[in-house]
């Protein structure tokens, strides 16, 4: 068990070493690695790299998990789609990636019971005969046995689903978790192990040397509008929907190595399901998988599977899209789900693999895993993949870094590693999220003025979380605070407007802002919320389709 004095010393380290890292960019003059990209993949292969004992630097050109990264479907899973289209190596180490992870973060992953109903009695075989081949994978990394459900079970514990036909249904356990806080709190485990993570930071060239080879980067610190050179041994490129824009400063003519797809999310009052336990839907009209997932006292519904050109930071959900998630959420709820209940809707875009011939095929049928490849330079790209299976995606990056970039060959820790406030100590509070840092902000919120104040009287979030967010977790903006260490803007749009104001002033006080600087933040952050709200969507858009 971490004792308190534990935690407060590892929070002043950690503290220590946020006011140094900007410092790093002018006082360091070589890296063994530098990774582009702050998103699950470039996180973990920080960590990785850091925690082997190797120089490193990340550089992230937004906020931490600010495009794909944060805005996942909430699950650590094996992907039981992926077991129905025969792909078992895959499943086999997501699932064991699950368990692990289950373990190293455990105040933000937690078991959650998914419950698939049966409308024939073929279903009920089918799908009870593959999830019992999910558990055998799953091996001693499992989170619980599948089981039928009859009639009665189901409508006790799915109060909310339309019962009529049903004959019963599959129950199967998977993990779900807050992947914005992982994000921050992985961040914060790297900079515990001696790296440097900076976000806003955007990498804009690549160095080489006479020979061809790269050498290092050229990056603007977006915050105090300075370039600097910065030299590497192993330059890694982990942007994910962006990898292609850092190959082209590698390559001007390389062909492309991502196809991006478009997955959007509702979130609605939890009442409409009134249960503590997921809904799996495993076939839609055009064959997709749609989840309605309980997620920080709401339900999280989707996702759509939609090809598209363009990528971009903050994509916009299409009108089709929603309608699409809705008509079918409204088939298997009770009560009709409309427009007028969606609290937030969020658009993140997967960078799944391209395939290699330019056909036809759908975004189901392009690869889901990921891509490990060297240029003829020495630049390293890692691509694909998910969440679940960050961790042995940044092992594998490292290990072939190590191969090419004559670096000194190091074992991989991260394994049995634990992230930054792991704890399997929970509690009722909101602030559990927090993990080992609860208590610290309890304290914080004690000390300073009106700290336990709501930032809104419908959520349990105060004000003392916005000045731990500026102090120990990088937030430089309002975006930064209510959409990925608080994650109101994906919770509730609207509220979240509401409590931008406070947030505003708080972080202004803190950061020693101007009145000028709170109403920016104002206007940028209610621009962007308002694309989370679906009045928008009621515009007509121009949409670019493969």
């Amino acid at each position: 068990m971490i004792t308190y004095n534990c935690v407060l010393f590892r929070i002043i380290t950690f503290m220590q070493y946020c006011k140094q890292d900007r410092s790093v960019l002018e006082s360091e003059s070589e890296w063994d690695f530098i990774i582009i990209g702050g998103g699950a993949t470039g996180l973990g292969t920080a960590l990785d790299s850091a925690s082997r004992g190797f120089k490193t630097l990340l550089l992230e050109q937004s906020d931490f998990a600010k495009g794909t990264s944060s805005r996942s479907t909430k699950l650590v899973h094996g992907g039981v789609r992926y077991l129905a289209q025969g792909d078992i190596s895959l499943v086999y180490q997501a699932l064991k990636e699950r368990g692990r992870l289950q373990v190293n973060a455990a105040h933000l992953v937690s078991k959650e019971e998914f419950i698939i109903p049966c409308y024939d009695w073929f279903s009920v075989a089918k799908y009870l005969t593959g999830l019992k081949m999910y558990d055998w994978l799953a091996g001693r990394y499992s989170f619980g046995r599948s089981r039928f459900l009859s009639r009665k079970e189901v409508q006790k514990k799915l109060p909310g689903l339309a019962d009529e036909s049903l004959v019963g249904a599959i129950s199967y356990y998977d993990g779900k978790f807050d992947d914005a806080r992982l994000a921050v709190n992985i961040a914060q485990t790297c900079i515990e192990k001696g790296g440097s993570v900076l976000n806003y930071v955007k990498v804009t060239g690549l160095l080489k040397n006479e020979q061809g080879k790269v050498t290092g980067v050229k990056a603007m610190d977006i915050l105090n509008n300075t370039t600097y050179l910065l030299r590497a041994k192993a330059i890694i490129n982990a942007t994910g929907v962006f990898v292609d824009d850092i190959l082209l400063m590698n390559t001007p003519d390389a062909e492309k190595l991502v196809r991006p797809s478009q997955g959007v999310h509702l979130v609605i009052d939890s009442s409409f399901l009134d249960s503590d336990s997921a809904l799996m839907i495993p076939k839609t009209s055009d064959n997709r998988v749609l989840f309605a997932v309980p997620w920080h006292s709401k339900l999280l519904v989707g996702t759509t599977d939609t090809p598209i050109e363009t990528h971009s930071l903050e994509p916009r959900a299409l009108k089709e899209e929603v309608d699409f998630i809705l008509d079918t959420a409204s088939k298997y709820f009770k009560k009709k789900v409309d427009k007028r209940d969606v609290l937030s809707v969020f658009a993140g875009l997967r960078p799944l693999a391209a395939p290699e011939k330019n056909d036809t095929n759908t975004t189901r049928e392009i690869s889901r895993d990921h891509k490990l490849m060297v240029s003829k330079s020495g630049l390293i790209t890692i691509t694909g993949g998910k969440w679940t299976t960050y961790r042995k995606m940044s092992e594998e990056t490292v290990d072939t870094a190590i191969q090419t970039s004559n670096l000194e060959n190091k074992t991989c820790v991260t394994k049995d590693l634990k992230i930054h406030s792991s704890t399997t100590l929970h509690s009722s509070s909101h602030l559990s999220i927090y993990g080992t840092d609860m208590p610290l902000i309890e304290k914080l919120a004690l000390k300073i003025p009106a700290g336990g104040d709501k930032l809104h009287p419908s959520y349990p979030n105060i004000k003392a979380e916005v000045i731990w967010a500026v102090r120990n977790e990088m937030a430089y903006t309002v975006e930064d605070v209510l959409a990925r260490r608080m994650r109101m803007l994906f919770i509730d749009a609207k509220a979240a407007i509401e409590m931008c104001r406070t947030v505003a002033e708080l972080m202004a006080q803190e950061m020693h802002r101007s009145q000028l600087w709170v109403e920016e933040q104002i206007l940028e952050f209610t621009q962007t919320a308002s694309e989370y709200l679906l009045e928008p969507l009621e515009k007509e858009q121009e949409t670019i389709l493969i």
